[in-house]
């Protein structure tokens, strides 16, 4: 039974609340409402129930704890400085300025014990479906007669805004249906968002049955502002319900203790002012209302116990462990592998290979390399937006994953492309694991919110997007990418990589394997293409500098150069082939990975891309939006501009003319305007 709180507590949580709106009043920006009213929440959770190491934040078997309501950063800014995280006084009152350790929104690269990037709503609780589903694969993976090395909990404080998002409807759907019942929602239930009342918006539910309906098990706490015990009981009731994810609904007020703005949006997104922290302060019964940034010794003192519970808790795991690895050493190799991202000798052994000249599309091909990694390979867990069959996404064999057993590593997401993708960011952040996803390549746009912020935090997901232009065919423009390549070459730190064979996909996610600071799209094939016969064509290998050269004429220098990407180097070659005849000399580049050929040498890509051939031609059957970058001013890009058409992909391909005769008819042009 926890004991009472008292007044050490009520001071504890204070701290929370005055430094937080110090913090925030000093950088004269942001979010002193959600501090104001959850602190009674984070403080009881930390000091309570949190399985933590402040001197160890990466410890794996520590409790994960997620801020969805990311805005909310400043609170947990202070509970880190507060609880002994690398988080310094200086660090808060540097928040939001550069090169700060304490960013406007959370940033799991900067700030130690920051477990994920939030601050785009409902992205957090996602992450922590995807966190969940981690420890219970982890732990069926590794656990072994009654040895749990492998054994948190994953706790998200989300707000009203988290649960307005479609993503967190999906996410939270999905865990309900696994019985992923070490998962806690702390909802933060205060009525207001930025606009004002939730009524504007979300009047029409009643949130906890809606969780119900998902399978969770519902608690409510009606006083959160100061009522820590029947927080602490609740909390110990969820985690006591290990058969379901569990969601609190604490009812709190915004920007609680402030006399003027408490209760209201204007506690929401701005600085309460110099008076009204003063104000703010007093009404607490803070007894320094004049002294900013002021941490009362025994407060201080309570809060930073932590430190001696986190290395207690880790000395007692760090037994737990080494007496596990000395009993199982092959899974203790493994573990360190796992964790450390690092893969195992002769991973790559089982690779497939293809006959020059058999057709296979490249999704195919894709399923078939993936099914030999993951043999051995075995932290690698696929999500899959109910396309497996179609993608050839599903590692055979290994089952559906059971969340509640934590067995199989094809966690099938349903129809949620979003949740899925905010899921796979949480399995990585998680770390042992290393997730994959699959959908057709049209439907990243749901997606994209979830890349931006893998790639911004360099997380290794890989992204096996399929069905990958208008040669989808019969299914017509609404499932026929078009600007997707585009779109996603813009977001800074993702790998775009469109394979033009069998052989190049080979090559693509053995590279992909290889690489741990940036996600990583595999965009594929529908239709079948020819396998390239390498003695003739370059060597796949070089899908890993981005762009190489793929065929030169033979005995000639190249009088224009064709830049190509996917099914349309065959294309390319077969346009090679036609000007070669009227005696017109050609090189063809394959240029599957934009980022990596950027990456390159400036001799590297002077030898793939001489500066003085000026006719270049592009072909991809995409937008042709930054294509003039390859070919230059004078260089002609083959694309398509527009949207599709539904008719059999080789139709699509004489209407919208991606056949050699347009290439070879280009590069005529060209030259005859030399």
């Amino acid at each position: 039974m926890s004991a009472p709180f008292g007044q050490l507590d009520t001071l504890a949580v204070n701290t929370i609340r005055t430094l937080s709106i110090d913090i925030v009043q000093k950088a004269a920006s942001g979010h002193p409402g959600l501090p104001l009213g959850a602190a009674p929440v984070a403080c009881v959770l930390w000091q309570r129930h949190l399985k933590h190491d402040p001197l160890h934040p990466e410890w794996p078997d520590r409790d994960r704890f997620i801020l969805s309501a990311g805005h909310g950063s400043a609170l947990v800014y202070s509970l880190l400085f507060l609880t002994g995280y690398d988080v310094s006084m200086d660090d808060l009152k540097s928040f939001r300025q550069w090169n700060s350790k304490t960013p406007g929104h959370p940033e799991s690269f900067m700030t130690p014990g920051v477990e994920t990037t939030t601050g785009p709503l409902g992205q957090g609780a996602a992450n922590a479906v995807g966190m969940a589903i981690a420890e219970r694969f982890l732990a069926n993976r590794y656990n072994r007669d009654g040895q749990a090395i492998v054994d948190h909990y994953t706790y998200a404080l989300v707000s009203d805004g988290d649960l307005m998002e479609g993503i967190c409807a999906e996410a939270s759907s999905l865990a309900g249906h696994l019985k992923l019942g070490k998962l806690i929602f702390l909802y933060d239930s205060n009525d207001i968002s930025l606009n004002g009342p939730t009524s504007l918006t979300f009047s029409g539910e009643n949130v906890l049955k809606r969780y119900e309906a998902y399978g969770w098990q519902t608690i409510r706490v009606d006083n959160g502002n100061d009522d820590l015990a029947a927080i602490d009981a609740a909390i110990a009731a969820a985690r006591a319900d290990t058969s379901r994810p569990s969601i609190i609904e604490i009812k709190t007020t915004i920007g609680y203790g402030s006399p003027n703005k408490q209760g209201s949006s204007k506690a929401h997104g701005s600085p309460l002012g110099e008076d009204e922290v003063v104000l703010t302060k007093k009404h607490l019964g803070w007894k320094w209302p004049n002294e900013t940034f002021h941490v009362p010794d025994d407060a201080l003192a309570h809060m930073r116990a932590a430190i001696d519970r986190g290395e207690k808790s880790r000395a007692l795991w760090l037994e737990k462990f080494e007496s596990w690895a000395r009993q199982y050493p092959d899974l203790a190799r493994e573990w360190s592998l796992a964790l450390e991202g690092k893969l195992p000798d002769a991973w790559d052994r089982d690779l497939p290979s293809w006959k020059a000249g058999e057709k296979i599309a490249t999704r195919v091909a894709s399923g078939q390399v993936l099914n030999a990694i993951s043999g051995r390979v075995g932290w690698l867990i696929g999500c899959d937006a109910d396309l497996s069959s179609s993608t050839n996404a599903e590692i055979k064999g290994s089952g559906a994953f059971n969340g509640a057993t934590g067995e199989g590593r094809n966690v099938w997401c349903g129809v949620r492309e979003h949740a899925m993708a905010g899921i796979a960011n949480g399995i990585a952040w998680h770390g042992g694991c290393r997730p994959f996803t699959s959908t057709f390549f049209v439907f990243s746009d749901y997606m994209r919110p979830s890349v931006r912020l893998a790639a911004m935090s360099g997380l290794p997901i890989i992204y096996v997007w399929t069905h990958d232009s208008i040669f989808v065919g019969e299914d017509g423009p609404t499932h026929q990418p078009i600007e997707h390549l585009s779109s996603l070459r813009s977001i800074p730190n993702l790998a775009v990589v469109r394979p033009a064979d069998a052989a190049e996909t080979l090559e693509a996610w053995r590279w992909a394997m290889e690489t741990s600071d940036r996600p990583i799209a595999l965009v594929l094939t529908r239709q079948n293409l020819p396998v390239l016969d390498r003695s003739l064509f370059g060597d796949p290998s070089g899908l890993r500098r981005g762009a190489y050269v793929i065929s030169d004429p033979q005995n000639a220098k190249p009088q224009a150069i064709v830049i190509s990407t996917g099914s349309e180097v065959h294309v390319a070659i077969d346009a090679q082939k036609l000007l070669a005849a009227d005696g017109i000399h050609i090189r063809v580049v394959s240029m599957p990975c934009w980022e990596l050929f950027e990456e390159q040498t400036e001799e590297y890509r002077e030898s793939v891309l001489p500066s003085d051939i000026k006719a270049r031609v592009s072909i991809e059957a995409g937008t042709t939006m930054g294509w003039a970058r390859w070919v230059g001013d004078s260089g002609l890009a083959i694309g398509i501009d527009h949207f599709g058409a539904s008719a059999p992909g080789n139709v699509l391909a004489r209407q919208f003319g991606f056949t050699p005769e347009k290439v070879a008819d280009s590069v005529r042009r060209l030259l005859s305007h030399k």
